[in-house]
């Protein structure tokens, strides 16, 4: 059964653009490491030991397709830094994925397991494919081919991969069983993010919007606003920007605006969320149902109290920074302003509160899976939520302090934070 998509089924290739911004995005993460790390009052070894991450490995993986052809595909697995623990971090299923991308996405998982004081470094990794062109046997057949082509350099106690970009539970299933065949032994530890009939964690689907959630609680209490009747825009209508909508809108908040590949819906009144929920497509896309749809960008512009970028990265730059009218950003998307903009929202006095603390969520409730599957006794959703809200409220009042007593703004304070942790282990442990 193939998933309704576009024609070229087996294009792989990466306009040099997205190239460029893959690239940018690594640069970016380097510059803001070097300034936390400077801000700290560390040497210029410690930057060049963080910059980079520790292991990047390159594999290509033969898969037969459904039409007795033999397909290359080309991963990554990008390991920042084992020190303190086993690398963790997801794996993205993308025809844009590539190495530079993958290793600032595991500089980052190690930046946000340092801020919510877990014991792992950041990993990454991803393939170069469509998944929305494939069959399940395609993508059951690509998925385990990475897993034998990683085999060496994963295991619960080395990396733990995990869901990402076009992966879901079904395909962490798969994994888990590529690796327990082998190993010739259960491995339920080897990965998270999977179903919870084989040792998945109650509250992982939605872990990253409830992480989102809890930030914009602590953020309105910090702006003085009350997230009864706020005001809010969720640009992006996927896992984590749904999940947050339908948050958002059972606690009161009226969602004024939310967006899709498509396009974006916006109403003064505040949309019918459980409405939207229910006409989505499996990719998230439900404003092709409507007429009076305006563009991402537009929806961006829009006045409210609180908006949440959930979709790509660079959506707000230096172009149209100096237009957004929110009083509080809360990104859950990965990078999706830009140094340039950040600048430029810290001057107008918006709370920005950065993607590595508020999508920390996932890898946070990945650990508790790690955990449970270790100790071989499963939580309650309810307890799984109230280990995450002080997990989250402890890095947001973190990260806040440190802001405040730098006079920093948010984002480079969470850098520090999670620099800080970095550095500590690193001295411990290497030095």
């Amino acid at each position: 059964m193939k998933a309704p998509a576009p024609v070229n089924r087996h294009h792989t290739e990466k306009p040099e653009h997205k190239q460029s911004e893959s690239m940018d995005l690594l640069c970016s993460t380097q510059s803001i490491i070097k300034a936390a790390v400077k801000r700290l009052g560390y040497t210029e070894e410690m930057y060049e030991l963080l910059k980079e991450p520790l292991r990047v490995i390159t594999v290509r993986i033969p898969v037969r397709m459904d039409d007795g052809s033999i397909k290359i595909f080309t991963g990554y697995r990008s390991q920042h830094n084992d020190s303190v623990g086993p690398t963790k971090g997801g794996v993205r299923f993308h025809p844009e994925v590539n190495e530079d991308e993958v290793k600032a996405l595991s500089i980052w998982m190690s930046l946000k397991c340092g801020i919510t004081n877990l014991p792992y470094g950041g990993g990454k990794g991803g393939i170069i494919c469509d998944p929305r062109n494939m069959s399940f046997g395609e993508l059951e057949r690509l998925s385990r081919g990475y897993v034998r082509a990683i085999s060496q350099i994963v295991g619960p106690t080395k990396d733990i991969p995990a869901p990402d970009v076009y992966t879901n539970s079904q395909i962490m299933a798969w994994m888990m069983d590529e690796y327990s065949r082998l190993r010739e032994f259960d491995s339920p530890g080897f990965i998270t993010g999977k179903p919870l009939v084989l040792g998945g964690s109650q509250g992982r689907e939605t872990a990253t919007a409830r992480g989102v959630t809890i930030c914009i609680e602590e953020a309105v209490k910090k702006k003085g606003i009350s997230l009864q009747g706020a005001r809010i825009i969720v640009q992006g209508f996927g896992n984590a920007g749904s999940f947050l909508a339908k948050f958002m809108y059972d606690a009161g908040a009226k969602v004024i605006g939310i967006s899709d590949a498509n396009g974006a819906l916006y109403d003064l009144d505040g949309l019918d969320i459980p409405y939207l929920l229910d006409r989505r497509d499996s990719f998230g896309t439900v404003t092709n149902l409507f007429s009076d749809v305006i563009t991402n960008q537009e929806l961006l512009e829009k006045e409210c109290d609180i908006l949440v970028p959930a979709a790509i990265s660079n959506q707000i730059t230096a172009q149209n920074a100096d237009r957004i009218k929110a009083k509080i950003v809360v990104e859950a998307a990965n990078g999706p302003t830009t140094l340039e903009a950040t600048k430029i929202l810290d001057s107008k006095e918006v709370l920005l509160v950065p993607d590595i603390l508020a999508s920390a969520g996932g890898v946070t409730v990945s650990y508790f899976e790690w955990v449970q599957n270790n100790q071989g006794y499963y939580w309650s959703e309810e307890e799984v939520s109230r280990k995450l809200r002080k997990v989250m409220v402890d890095s947001f009042a973190a990260i806040y302090s440190m802001s405040q007593s730098h006079k920093v703004d948010m984002r480079l304070a969470a850098y520090m934070v999670g620099v800080l942790h970095s550095i500590f282990i690193t001295l411990v442990f290497f030095l």
